[in-house]
């Protein structure tokens, strides 16, 4: 039997009078879309769909729920969590095609794009007219992906996260419907907030299509900052007290000492030492951005901390952050031969340096190899557990690791996962997070798809 017989003939020709050529069976095409960049296995999906419009979303999804078949969305792939692994019978929606930049507007500072368009793409387009999109979660993941993931990265200390920037979608429900939600206006009062529901849904209850993006002006001067301590509290604190005062961080990470070895070998920032590091950056007016860097020097001494080292070149910042967004790679480096299994956590500011040196001692407990990063001023850090996928110890024990620090996370008030998202890895922390809240996700869930083709298995679960 076929994959186009295992899908359904009556389906599969159905997508394929809509798509034409861009409804594909073929297995090399099917094999990129049966995974992310996560730990899940991979699940071929039955077919995969390549739209160019909400229309053309609209009519894949009535005919895929006109015969009960499984939709998951899919845009760089990138994601941790297992997002956008498919179900064993269900079809692939590839969102790159959608890639056109629709609107831009630098009087009403925002724009509307296609769910496709890549972070880097748009960023691109609006550097010449003087305006910016901040979120940035280090890879080229598409605005529909991030929106999806409420995604969220180095710059969330001043310009939030997706959930503060999106400002309307457009969205394919799962009967085909296309609803629009949010609009232009910063603020409303009118109806439920529907765009707010649908940002880190992750697909479970529709497709994204479009977005409406809140931007901002490019700033006059950036500046960047590095500051070296020998205990990883101290640079903890040094943000903490910043931000108590006021000081207006645009970007604030905080790389611990396996980490800037990582970062030595693979992106030869030879002139730092291996220890605890933070790469902070400030926008705004040349005078306010040089005052900025003078309290945080002044606060890293307090703290301990070595000279500062500012970079005001555009060359030089641009060093820094590409080997932060390398990170990933900079764990390769450390150890030749293993993969990565990421993962992220969140707490109260209160209580970051605390679950910080809690989930140090657990890995030297697990004896496992975990660099960590962290976006010290919303309290978000991530770990990569360095394994060897084939060795059953070693996932193991990765996977004891990142349950510990997903349960200990909440128990400080916090939350499993910051920016990462639940997909199906995480789906079993968000009812200890939750509590009965999650019925009232899963009625949420249950209302808008009640066959539950959208994404299924991922967020919370639905009992059928």
């Amino acid at each position: 039997m076929g994959p186009a017989a295992a899908l359904g003939e009556s389906v599969a020709a159905q997508l394929s009078s809509i798509l034409g050529a861009r409804f594909t069976t073929a297995e090399a095409v099917r094999g990129y879309h049966a995974h992310g960049e996560g730990w899940d296995r991979p699940v071929l999906p039955r077919g995969v769909c390549f739209p160019e419009s909400t229309e053309e979303v609209a009519a894949i999804v009535s005919a895929c729920a006109q015969h009960r078949t499984p939709i998951v969305p899919f845009g760089a792939g990138s994601s941790l969590e297992g997002h956008v692994v498919p179900p064993a019978h269900g079809v692939s929606v590839d969102m790159t095609r959608m890639n056109r930049i629709l609107q831009v507007s630098q009087e009403a500072l925002d724009c509307r794009v296609q769910a496709g368009v890549t972070r880097r793409q748009l960023d691109a387009h609006l550097q010449p007219q003087g305006v910016f999109f901040p979120v940035d979660p280090g890879a080229d993941a598409t605005l529909g992906g991030m929106t999806a993931t409420g995604a969220s990265g180095t710059t969330t200390v001043r310009y939030g996260a997706m959930r503060e920037n999106v400002l309307g979608l457009t969205v394919v429900l799962a009967n085909g419907t296309v609803v629009q939600t949010g609009g232009r206006a910063r603020k409303s009062s009118a109806g439920y907030d529907l765009t707010r529901l649908l940002i880190g849904s992750e697909g479970t209850l529709g497709i994204i299509t479009e977005v409406q993006l809140r931007l901002r002006g490019s700033p006059e001067a950036v500046s960047a900052a590095v500051c070296q301590f020998e205990r990883i509290g101290d640079a903890i604190n040094t943000v903490i007290e910043a931000i108590q005062i006021g000081v207006d961080l645009a970007r604030c990470e905080l790389v611990d000492e396996v980490m800037m070895k990582g970062f030595r070998l693979h992106s030869g920032l030879d002139e730092y030492g291996p220890q605890p590091t933070l790469f902070v950056e400030f926008h705004g007016t040349p005078e306010s951005v040089d005052e900025q860097g003078r309290l945080v020097t002044e606060i890293c001494a307090r703290n301990g901390g070595s000279e500062v080292r500012r970079a005001h070149r555009t060359e030089d910042r641009s060093r820094l952050w590409k080997a932060r967004h390398d990170a990933y790679y900079a764990c390769l480096a450390l150890a030749p031969g293993k993969r990565g299994m990421v993962t992220d956590a969140c707490v109260p500011l209160s209580r970051l340096t605390e679950c910080i040196e809690a989930t140090r001692s657990d890995i030297e407990e697990h004896g496992l190899l975990a660099p960590i990063v962290g976006h010290l001023g919303d309290g978000n850090f991530h770990c990569q557990v360095m394994c060897d996928p084939e060795d059953e110890g070693d996932v193991t024990a990765a996977k004891s690791f990142v349950a510990r620090l997903a349960e200990r996370a909440i128990d400080m008030g916090g939350t499993c996962t910051g920016e990462h998202g639940v997909g199906s890895g995480k789906i079993g922390f968000v009812e200890r997070e939750h509590g009965t809240a999650v019925e009232v996700m899963r009625a949420i869930k249950q209302a808008l798809d009640p066959l539950n083709l959208m994404n299924p298995g991922k967020v919370v679960r639905v009992m059928q």
